[in-house]
């Protein structure tokens, strides 16, 4: 017994020295290009529109339909269906696996994609707005199964860099979505081509994932039992039994809330940034940010840019320094409070600063890259067996404050074109940030916590204990 165990333990050790690529990183790579997609989906409408009602179309072929009236409903009706499924999509992801729902999610997102220049035709704005409710609905399946299989693939020394890979999938979507639907919406081509690239993308993405994804190393017929042993020895996702969902001990558990405040106050500030900065850089700045696609990318690509600066430091520091729960909270912190600064400065940038109202927007969406490492991966540290509902949550009741936010802008008495209302309204933001994230650092944790297996029966425990000491 003795020296099998020591011939196992020689052969995890071996692979542990060749890990740089294994059947995980294909894993990785596919849900990297899952969240790329996704976004882009998510994004594309918002230059598409702008063709999609143009009067003058680059060819006379390229039906247009600059007699709607509906452009804010298409654009927000996505984060209307957003918001419903989270939390359920978390609950079913978890009893019945992720990759099927990963699969149905995108193959029906890039289905409604390509419709959306039917329904434009055939039915008009409603069948549009259908489309993006219906997608918004699907994505609510993105994040909750995407989570879970980052808890069942990854190992834990991996596990910020791995995680903010593939979640920049997103900001890099949009940062490639924006100028790619401009050009193709003012080439000979038109609008309709753009819709029809991401509808093809997301169905070849959707083939090639059945092909070769899994729900989780012990399901995929092809993973050495090497990288199967080298994963699963720090995850603490063994497939044993169906878990009970623990939902009493999820909503009192200090940790958790901590990650769902943070969640919630990062969301409010984010979403009054993307929302918001174009018409501040409009009326006060007198800047058209919202004209230039490559422009109002640039701070997405500072964040995906940033992502694989802060995702190495975070595993190095948790490697050799730093417990998980600080490095959480470090890199949460420069995430959420470098932008709060960023927002209140930006109500003070006179119109003569147009460029300096530039940077403090590139700084503030840049460095929010930094809550990869921080909240937003803080789920898998609590419970890896959970990961899924628990983003589902969060997620959820994030994106309520995500609608709420720019409305906020419609209760303070001032005009548009009037510097205090901007001032008000970045303040108000800034606080909630920095509310969250000292709300995050004093009560976060990155310990797995007892409820991760509550409901594992007394031979399950006896079997991982006989495992723990093999």
């Amino acid at each position: 017994m003795t020296v099998v165990a020591t011939d196992a333990e020689n052969q995890l050790e071996e692979f542990k020295t060749k890990r740089w690529l294994g059947l995980r990183h294909i894993q990785f790579f596919l849900q990297f290009l899952a969240c790329m997609i996704a976004y882009g989906v998510r994004t594309n409408m918002s230059v598409g529109i702008i063709a999609m009602m143009s009067d003058e179309p680059p060819n006379s072929d390229i039906p247009t339909y600059p007699q709607w009236t509906e452009k804010e409903t298409i654009l927000s009706a996505f984060f209307w269906g957003y918001v419903i499924p989270q939390i359920g999509a978390g609950a079913l992801v978890k009893k019945f696996g992720p990759k099927w729902f990963l699969a149905g999610t995108m193959f029906i997102n890039s289905l409604f994609t390509l419709l959306i220049p039917v329904m434009a035709s055939g039915v008009g704005e409603g069948g549009v707005i259908a489309c993006r409710v219906i997608q918004g609905l699907n994505q609510g399946f993105l994040f909750p199964s995407v989570h879970t299989l980052l808890g069942k693939w990854t190992p834990l020394a991996e596990r910020s860099k791995v995680a903010s890979f593939v979640y920049t999938g997103g900001p890099l979507g949009t940062v490639i979505a924006l100028p790619i639907t401009g050009v193709i919406a003012e080439s000979s081509v038109g609008w309709p081509t753009a819709f029809y690239v991401y509808g093809g993308l997301g169905i070849a993405w959707t083939v090639l994932w059945v092909l070769v994804g899994a729900d989780s190393p012990a399901k995929h017929g092809r993973i050495s039992e090497e990288e199967r042993r080298y994963i699963e020895g720090t995850t603490s996702t063994e497939e044993k039994e169906e878990l009970p969902t623990p939902w009493k001990s999820i909503l009192t558990s200090t940790p958790f809330l901590a990650i769902l405040i943070a969640h919630c106050g990062q969301n409010w500030g984010f979403w009054t940034l993307l929302t918001e900065i174009p018409s501040y850089m409009s009326g006060i700045m007198k800047y058209k940010i919202s004209d230039n696609s490559l422009l109002s990318a640039l701070p997405y690509f500072v964040l995906w840019i940033l992502s694989f600066i802060f995702s190495p430091i975070a595993d190095y520091l948790i490697a050799h320094y730093l417990s998980i729960g600080a490095v959480r909270k470090i890199f949460n912190t420069i995430g959420i409070v470098i932008p709060a600064i960023a927002l209140v400065a930006l109500g003070f940038v006179d119109s003569a600063q147009r460029d300096l109202a530039l940077d403090l927007l590139v700084v503030a969406v840049g460095f929010n890259a930094a809550v990869f490492s921080g909240f937003n991966v803080n789920h898998i540290d609590l419970s890896p067996n959970h990961a899924g509902i628990l983003m589902g949550i969060t997620n959820s009741l994030s994106n309520v404050f995500s609608i709420i936010a720019p409305l906020i802008i419609k209760v303070i008495p001032y005009e548009q074109t009037d510097p205090i209302l901007w001032r008000y309204v970045f303040c108000i933001a800034a606080a909630i940030y920095v509310v969250s994230s000292v709300f995050y650092d004093i009560f976060a944790s990155g310990e797995v916590q007892p409820w991760n297996t509550e409901g594992e029966t007394d031979s399950s425990k006896k079997q991982s204990e006989n495992e723990d000491k093999l």
